[in-house]
This record gives C-alpha cells, structure tokens and sequence, in this order.
C-alpha cells in the first residue's frame, strides 16, 4: 500500500522548488552553435543505439521530460519561406488538427510540417525534429486523404495481399504529408459487439486478427526496418484485452485469465513485435485483474519487453495517464500517475502533458529516477531515428498534392470496397441485377444517398454514395428512383456523426409519412435496394456520458425494421444492402428479403463499388470476419468456443444467424479429395493438408478456403475449433485449383497445463471448408519420440466383429453377431415419430432373411427421424473398438424415399456436435451401398451407433436392409 503523506511531501517539495510542471517545456533553448563540430548523433551512418546515446548525453532534463511528454503543438515554433504559415496559425492548425470540419489541405499540411521541422533543425540548441501523429485506422484522418473501407470490413476479405496494399497507400499519404507516426492498426479481438469499437477491429479470430495487423503494418512502416519518408511508423493497439469489455461498454474490465488471454488477445500483438517489428505500442484504457493496463507491469515490461523483445517506445492512450486518476482511482494526482506510468513502461505521455511534464520537478525531488526518464527518451528518439527525421525531416508539397487521394489509390478504394462485400443470401439468384430486365429501380434507406466511412475519419474531399455510385452504374438503361424511407438519429450524416454529442433516435412513431413514401416508390419499382443498418453516430468510440457508442442491442435502429417490412410487403423483389459496424440481429431481414449483402463501411468509393456488385460486374466473395447472433442474449458468440459452451437456450437456438468465415457467391464451389500427407508425424514435425476447390458454377469468383484445427484430446480444454490459415483464390468456371497448407508445430502448439507452449502426442482434427460452419475433416496423428500418442490403450475389439459381418437375418431373428438392433426415433427426445423392426423373407443377394424398418415421422420437434440403430457394444450407445475396419456396407431397398445413414461416436457426440451421415435411396430393386469410414471423419475407434433412419419428412415408411457389414 502506497503511503500518501510521501505524496504530500512531494508536492510540497514541487512548490517550494517554485517549478510549474508543465514550464520547464515551453521554452525552447538558443539555436545550434555551427561552429562546432558536427555531433555523432548527426552521423547517419552510425548504428541508432550510437546515436542515441550520444544526443541522450547532451540533453538537460528539460529536454529529455520535453521528448516525451504530448502537448508541444502548441508551442511549436516555425520557419516557413513560403510565408504561408506564422507560428501563431501553425500553433492554431496543429491543436484544432482533428476538428472534424477544418480543411487541413494535404498541400498545406506538408508546407506546415516542413516549416516546424526547420524549426526544430535550425533555431534549437539541439536541432531534434519533432513527430508528428496522426489516426490512420483506415486512412489518414487529415482532410483530403483516401479513405478505404473500414477495419471490420478490409478483414471481410481475408486478403492480407489488399490489406497491405491498401496501408501501404495509407503509408505513402501519411508520409508525404509530414507525418511520422499513425495509431493504427487497431488488434484488439472484439469478442463482444455490443461494443462500439467493435468498427475498428478486424474481428473475432486472433489468427485472422494477426494476419491483418502484420499486413497493415508492413504496409504502413515498409518492409525495411528503417522507416522512409513514403512510410510512416505503425502503433499496435490497445494493449491488452480492449476488445472484450465488461457489459460490452468501452474501456470496462477485461478480466480474462493469463490462459485466454495469451491464447487470444495477445496472439495479434506478438506477431505484431516478432513479425512485423511495430514501433509503437499503445496501451489501452481497460484494468486487467484490478491493474489498469496503463501501470501493469507484467504486461508493459514482462510480456512485451522481456518475453517478446520490444524494442520500440510505449506510448499512453488519449488521457490514459490522467484516467489513473480520475477513472480508476489508482493515483493521487497526475503526478502521482506520471511516476507510477513511467515506472511500469509507458514512454510518452499523449495528452497536453499533465503527467509527464511533473517529471522535471519529481527527478529533481528524487521522486522518480531520472534513470527512468532516460530509457523512454532513448524509446522515443530512437524512434525518430528510425524514422530517419534527423537526416531528412522534410517533404515534397508538390508530390504530396500528387500521391494524396490520387487516382491510383482511388482505384484500390474501389477494389478493396469491392473485395469487402459479403453475399449473405441470394434465394433463386435475384443478384446480380439484370439492367436489360430493369425499367425502374428503387434506392431506399437512410443510408443510400450519404457516404458513410465509419469512425476516425475526416472528410475525404470526395466520394461516391451507395445512390450516386448505382445511378452511374445505370445510366439512361433504367430510371432510378430514391426515397429516405426513414432516419436513424439527429446527428448529421457521414463522418461527422462519429464526433456528435448528446445524439438521439429519431421517435419511429414520427417516420410514418416517410416509409409511406419510400413503399409507394417501391411498388413503381422492378427491384427494391434498401441500404439500412447503422452510422458513425450509433456505433463509436464512446468516451464520456455525452459521447455514447456501445448498445444493449444489436437490432436494427428506429424504424428501419418497420421500413424493411413495409418495402418486402409490397411483393417488389427486394434486395437489403447492409452497411454498419458490428453484427446485426437481422432476424426478420434473413427470413424475409430474398437477398443480401454485407458492406461495412465502404470507404469513399463505396457507391461504385456497392453497384459494381449489385449488377454483377464483380462477383462478391468477402467472408464475415464475426459471428452474427439471432440475438444479443446469445453473447458471447464466437465461434471458437470451448466445447462446454454447447447447451441450446430453451424455446430458441445457439446458432448463429450468420457463423464466422460465411459468404456466397453468385458462382458455386466445391471442396473434394481432403488428405494429409503423411497422416502421422512427429511432434515437432510439420505436414500437408491439400484440397481441391472447383468453381461449379457459371461466373468466375473469389472462394476462400479455411483450416481449422482441433485437438482431440488434451492437457487443458481446447476450443472446438480455430482458424489456423485461409487462402483467397480466384476460379474461372470449371477451374479447379488444389489449396495447400503446411501443418507447423506451431499451430499444433497449445499452452499446458504449465503455461508451456508445447506440442502434445495424440489426434488432430484438420478441419477445410468455405466457412466454419461447413468443414471436412481429416486426422493428424502426432507421436513423441517413442510412438505414442498420449493415448489409452484400446479395449480388443468385440467378440464376433472379426468376420466383417454384423447381420444377415438368416436365423429369423432381429439379431447380430455382436452387439444389438433397437427401434430408434425422436420419442427418445419427447418426439412422437415412431418405428418397428421385422424379419422378413427373402433376403439380398439369394439370402433368406432381411430386416423390415417400418414407423413414421412426425413434424413438431427441432430434429425429427425414426429408424433402425445398430449398437456395436455389450449396451446401446456403449462405444466399442472397430479400428481394424475400414468401411460401412449393406444392402438396401424400399419405399423409393431417401434414408439417412448415420454414425455415431463418442468422440463426436461427446462434444456436442452433430453426427456424421450420409443418405441412401432405398429403392424397389436391393442394391448394395459401401461407405469407407473416412465418409464420417471416424478411424472406427469409439463406434457407438450406425443409424438408419428416415429424417425430417413427415409421414410413413418402408424399408428392408440386408447384409450389413463392417469390414
């Protein structure tokens, strides 16, 4: 427990001293002596650590506490020769920098940051540049600069390639125009979307996450470890545990333990250091175990530092030090939180400098080791060196008018916005739109005629609306027509809703006149677009009472549900084109509206994109970076959960509306010929898992194939399943392309029950498909130096199976030679389907007897079937040992109907999912059916069950099997 009279003392140490805290920084000392000797540390081709090291010994405290302490804007000085500035203007512009309506041209911009740098370099003592920082979430937040489709959606692409293109350009606008540092990108894991943030992330999935994060920061800082003046340095952020809060509001608790959090939220920042060498951190505003991130040592210093070999600088969030004080009540004072900050690792104070500028008169009271204050000045200048800012601080005004927005990266807005689109249904293939079809269209929706960029932007000087960008796509080949249909809230539209305050829903009940409206335009119409979902008002960064951003729900805002139902009722084919930042409870849309899509937030060319795919000139193949839930009760939702987290609610479903990794096409595919090579393995060995993916359709398209893994049995509980790789491919139709991925140790690895990361003996499930939701599997066996799995022995198999025959009905009887033969149906659930089981003559194949399944199945429950069941064991459903088998095979004839063979076991079952099965027509003519066990993703180990029965159809049947074998 800290003793508060220390602190008392301190600060009356502070004002007998007489230092206001925050004046050792506002005066800059006299200029450089050029007569001198040039300094090493203006020797370019010394090693940075050199450099460092000998600027850092020739500052005085003042200096060095004014490196890294925030709030220099507004004291800069200035040197322009264009005469376009005077220190007074650049002060004014550089501390209203983010106003949401100030016009910032990126011209001005960089004759601004040019004159500061000279400054800096040519009247201070020590000429050190200053470093400049921006947003650059998903574009430089500066007026005039691109704007690409938001976090949430660029993840939508699983295309790390475009990301990195994409913040390459975003690199290349933030350099050019002065800039040295952006915070982005953002690698929280939003696994709650009630959170307002949940826009800024790139999803759920910490693979998917990581993949994102390193590809928007090579992007940003360049693939050299120096960075130039075509890049800008990358901020990791928030660190740690932001994207789970506490009743899902911005900045609560995340209070996770070590395990989940190493095994989630930390796996994007660690690739971030290890991988891409980020050069800034940021730590983020939540607690961990009651320790405000912003004074945890073990995270700052330990697992970042220590475990992870950060060698960049550490900054604070927006008032993260001051919020020690005033939110977390952890510090007495600011000063108080300056010396608990430094202490735990953070390196700079963003703020106007409350915390950090205590530093001078606490170092001189002894309150603080001025050995402290010298490691985050060294973070910080060695920052700027990497930079490269002593050597060429300066910028080209007339090639940043040229690189900012140009045509070029307006271009791969549009591409990338198109890349983002996620078709989530398409019944009888309404889209694409046929324009040759089309007199009138009607363009419905709050959302239709404004440009909606998401949070942290600025307005980029231009931009295509998602009416604007479908009434060019037209032409004169159809009229188009538009109506609002209804407003969401009183903030204004666009971007600059993301910064309004006190903002409210506009009363549904005052929107009557206006969906009136919006369907009498629809039923003039051939199609209906309606564009709904949310804004930058109602999804945001909430960060004050009068700032709100997080929700208690995630359906549709106001009327919008009203207007939806009231343009469907019209009976115009209707299209519903999404455009929001976090999954919606669209239950309704889902089941009513023919088709839709999924847009995010599109960025700038988000109309010429959103049309591009409406009438099919780019066939959409995003996949949902998030899982989106029939409701907000069924938070939390991901879909890699641990297999406890299976129990259904009562009267309603856990799953999901939408899982994660789902998308469409207008084109279909197929996923065939699963293997793994070699099919057991060392534990630090690696294998290949291969499939081939063919476009079955008519239309060439984008299909993403996804791995996933699952360890069967292990140390500690594992998650049913995760994303370990994905790979985006284009098919021309007919095409098939095989897709490989390398099995590593590393993503065999789990940490045990030691907090060990290791790879353990036993059986892996390799999951492939296009979703999570719609996998195959093959199994990986991984063995130690010995052979073994980890593994119990197996029991023997039964007494009778060595034959390969488990009944013939020759005897007369319903009997096996092992096991046993039930009636089997949904009564055993509470449902009334019904079934029997007789022998009957002749048999299959000149044999005398055969098994009659007679019943019925009756429509009322979720899953209704009846059947036979074969039970291999020495009790029903008990488990029995028939890995020396290879294949399921019988003979069959009936009704006509299809029949669905299922198998069971206790793996499988035991975790909740659903059983393997495949189906069979029981025709009027015996014919013999053979599956190999890998149809059911089994090795025959655990069999408990074969079931043969008729599904869902409701009414009665009639079928006879023979000769069943398992061989």
């Amino acid at each position: 427990m800290r003793n508060p009279s220390l602190f008392m003392i301190a600060g009356l140490l502070l004002s007998l001293a007489g230092l206001n805290p925050s004046s050792a920084a506002q005066e800059k000392p006299a200029g450089p002596d050029k007569t001198a000797a040039a300094p090493r540390y203006k020797d370019a081709t010394l090693p940075i650590e050199d450099r460092v090291t000998d600027l850092l010994g020739r500052m005085t405290l003042e200096e060095k506490v004014d490196q890294i302490t925030g709030g220099w804007e507004g004291r800069v000085g200035i040197v322009d020769p264009t005469g376009t500035f005077t220190a007074e203007d650049a002060r004014k512009t550089l501390l209203n920098e983010w106003g949401e309506e100030q016009k910032f041209t990126p011209r001005k911009s960089a004759i601004l940051r040019n004159g500061v740098q000279r400054y800096q370099l040519e009247k201070t003592r020590l000429g050190i540049p200053e470093m400049f920082l921006s947003e650059g979430l998903h574009g430089v937040m500066e007026y005039g600069s691109t704007s690409f489709p938001q976090a949430l959606g660029l993840a939508a692409t699983f295309d790390p390639a475009l990301v990195k293109r994409v913040f390459t350009a975003v690199g290349d606008e933030a350099g050019s125009r002065g800039l040295g540092q952006v915070f982005s990108p953002v690698l929280d894991i939003a696994r709650d979307p009630r959170w307002g943030r949940t826009e800024e992330t790139y999803g759920e999935d910490p693979y998917l996450v990581s993949r994102m994060g390193v590809a928007a920061i090579e992007g940003l800082q360049g693939d050299e470890f120096l960075i130039g003046r075509h890049h800008v340095m990358a901020t990791a952020k928030h660190f740690a545990v932001h994207g789970q809060p506490e009743g899902g509001t911005n900045t609560a608790p995340g209070n996770y333990s070590e395990r989940i959090i190493r095994e989630n939220f930390f796996v994007p920042f660690q690739a971030a250091v290890e991988e891409a060498r980020v050069g800034s951190v940021m730590a983020s505003y939540n607690e961990i175990d009651g320790v405000p991130s912003h004074i945890n040592h073990w995270l700052l210093d330990r697992v970042l530092r220590q475990e992870w070999g950060f060698k960049g600088y550490i900054t604070s969030d927006g008032d993260g030090l001051q919020m020690l004080v005033n939110t977390h009540h952890v510090a007495y004072n600011n000063a108080d939180a300056a010396r608990q900050g430094i202490a735990a690792g953070i390196d700079y104070d963003l703020s106007e400098g409350t915390a950090f500028s205590t530093l001078v008169a606490q170092v001189k009271a002894g309150m603080v080791p001025e050995s402290e204050v010298n490691r985050a000045v060294r973070n910080v200048l060695a920052a700027k060196f990497r930079l490269r800012l002593f050597d060429n601080p300066y910028v080209d005004p007339d090639a940043t008018e040229r690189v900012v927005n140009s045509e070029e990266h307006r271009k791969l807005a549009v591409e990338a916005a198109a890349k983002v689109i996620v078709l989530l249904k398409n019944d009888k293939n309404l889209l694409p739109l046929d324009l040759g079809k089309l007199k009138n269209i009607a363009v419905i929706g709050p959302n239709a005629a404004d440009i909606h960029l998401g949070g942290y932007s600025r307005d980029p000087g231009q931009g295509v609306s998602i009416l604007d960008g479908i009434k060019s796509r037209v032409g004169g080949k159809a009229k188009v027509l538009y109506a609002e249909g209804c407003k969401i809230t009183t903030a204004p539209q666009g971007y600059l809703g993301w910064a309004a305050d006190n903002v409210k829903l506009v009363d549904a009940s005052t929107q009557t006149a206006s969906i009136q409206e919006a369907v009498a335009t629809a039923r003039k119409a051939d199609v209906a677009i309606l564009v709904v979902g949310e804004n930058e008002s109602t999804n945001r960064e909430a960060w004050a009472e009068n700032h709100l951003g997080d929700r208690d729900s995630l359906d549709l805002l106001g009327a919008q549900n009203d207007l939806v139902k009231a343009v469907v009722e019209t009976g115009t084919p209707t299209v519903v084109l999404l455009l929001n930042g976090r999954p919606l409870s669209i239950n309704y849309i889902a089941e009513k509206v023919p088709a839709i899509l999924e847009g995010f937030y599109l960025g700038e060319e988000g109309g010429v994109a959103a049309a591009q795919v409406l009438f099919g000139d780019v066939n959409p193949g995003g996949k949902l970076p998030i899982t989106f839930p029939h409701s907000v009760g069924a938070l939390p939702d991901f879909y890699n959960h641990k297999p406890t987290d299976n129990r259904s609610y009562e009267f309603s479903t856990r799953q999901p509306l939408f899982a994660f990794g789902y998308g469409l096409s207008y084109t279909t595919f197929s996923f065939d010929n699963l293997r793994v090579e070699p099919k057991q393995i060392l534990t630090g060995g690696t294998a290949k898992v291969s499939v081939d993916v063919t476009n079955s359709g008519q239309r060439e398209g984008d299909e993403v194939a996804q791995l996933y893994i699952h360890q069967r049995i292990a140390d500690v509980t594992q998650p049913v399943m995760q994303l370990k790789d994905f790979d985006r491919i284009p098919l021309k139709p007919g095409e098939k392309k095989t897709v490989e991925f390398n099995i590593t140790p590393e993503m065999l690895s789990i940490l045990n029950i030691d907090m060990h990361r290791v790879v353990e003996p036993g059986v892996f499930e390799l999951m492939v498909g296009p979703s999570s939701d719609k996998t195959s599997t093959v199994r990986l066996t991984v063995t130690n130096g010995q052979g073994e799995t980890g593994r119990p022995p197996l029991p023997p198999a039964p007494a009778g199976s060595e034959s390969g025959l488990v009944s013939n009905f020759d005897g007369g009887k319903v009997a096996a030679n092992y096991g046993m033969w039930i009636p089997a149906s949904d009564s055993m659930n509470g449902g009334k389907s019904s079934s029997a089981l007789a022998v009957v003559e002749p048999g299959a194949d000149g044999t005398k007897g055969a098994l009659q399944v007679t019943g019925e199945v009756v429509s009322g429950g979720q899953f209704t079937f009846a059947g036979a069941l074969f039970s291999p064991g020495s009790a029903p459903m008990q488990p029995a040992n028939l890995s020396s088998k290879k294949e399921i095979g019988f003979w069959a004839k009936g009704d006509g109907k299809t029949y669905t063979l299922i198998v069971l076991t206790e793996a499988r079952n035991g975790n909740g999912n659903m059983p393997a099965l495949t189906t069979f027509v029981a025709g009027p003519e015996w014919k013999h059916f053979s599956f190999p066990f890998s149809t059911f993703e089994t090795d025959g180990s655990d069999l408990s069950g074969l079931g043969f029965v008729h599904v869902q159809e409701p009414g009665k049947f009639q079928f006879e099997i023979d000769q069943v074998e398992i061989k």
